[in-house]
């Protein structure tokens, strides 16, 4: 019996749906908001996109507001990663054993990344609250006074990077016993027999078989932590003042508070290309890392 079409025809009949979902939900707005991000347009106006050039990227980066939220980010998003990368590190070094009720252990200690973030920063609200929140109670047993953590500017970062770390540090643990999980276990063995210290066996052996997985790890960590709004917002929604308004929560207020259709699209696609330049950075060190033999 005669086709009535080639393989090839019929997968691409049933491939088209997607291509086209995608290209709606996807390629479309990409286009549409960059076109928006050279335009003066208010969403909420009833003029048309007005054609202004790249007047709404010199207006942000010569703006010293936008500044501060990216100085907020920028310190945030260093102190938040490496304090996750370090502390998920050694843990999964820990854990890296056999012991009794590893396995409950491991999953109490991965289940806070599975909570929506938002939800995380409002629970975090009520624990951190200076007047009947808990931590200040169990602090009162040690004498000490209340302490303002989201009310203060110099407490207000330092709260959102603690409830951050307590969200995110199972994501690098996680990632790290992964990888420690496919080291052979005849490089121990073969280094206990020509009686290697642990540094050794650390330095040598762990360290550079892992670091790929942890470069990916800190890639997606750093990533997330650049862009992150729903936690910020949940917990201090940018206060008090500026003290923890990041980028995402002012390009937030620019898009749907103030209605600055235009310049948030511009705003947005500047956050994404300094996104892709950092990944670039890491995908770089990756491949150099790959190169001399350490994946």
């Amino acid at each position: 019996m005669k086709k009535i079409m080639s393989d090839r025809t019929l997968v691409l009949l049933f491939i088209l749906p997607t291509i086209l979902l995608l290209v709606f939900i996807v390629v479309y707005p990409l286009i549409w908001s960059l076109f928006l991000s050279f335009t003066d347009y208010s969403v909420v106006g009833t003029e048309k996109p007005h054609f202004v050039g790249i007047r709404n990227f010199a207006e942000l980066i010569s703006d010293k507001y936008i500044w501060l939220h990216f100085r907020n980010t920028a310190k945030y998003t260093v102190m938040a990663v490496a304090i996750q990368f370090f502390l998920g590190l050694g843990i999964a070094l820990l854990l890296n054993r056999e012991f009794m009720g590893r396995g409950i252990l491991l999953t109490l200690m991965l289940a806070p990344m599975m909570l929506s973030p938002i939800v995380v920063g409002l629970f975090w609200r009520y624990i951190l609250d200076a007047n009947w929140g808990v931590l200040n109670y169990f602090l009162s047993w040690f004498k000490i006074g209340k302490i303002a953590w989201l009310g203060d500017e110099k407490t207000a970062m330092i709260s959102l990077v603690i409830v951050d770390t307590w969200m995110w540090t199972p994501f690098m643990i996680l990632i790290s016993l992964a990888g420690l999980s496919a080291i052979p276990k005849e490089l121990y063995e073969a280094a206990e027999v020509d009686r290697a210290s642990a540094w050794f066996r650390f330095r040598h052996i762990t360290l550079p078989l892992i670091s790929p997985l942890l470069l990916i790890g800190l890639l997606f960590r750093t990533m997330d932590a650049f862009k992150m709004f729903d936690l910020a917002w949940g917990l201090t929604q940018g206060g008090p003042g500026t003290a923890t308004s990041t980028i995402s929560i002012a390009l937030y207020r620019m898009a749907f508070q103030n209605f600055e259709t235009g310049k948030s699209c511009a705003f947005a696609y500047i956050i994404l290309i300094i996104i892709i330049g950092m990944s670039n950075i890491y995908i770089n060190l990756l491949n150099r890392i790959q190169a001399r033999g350490g994946g």
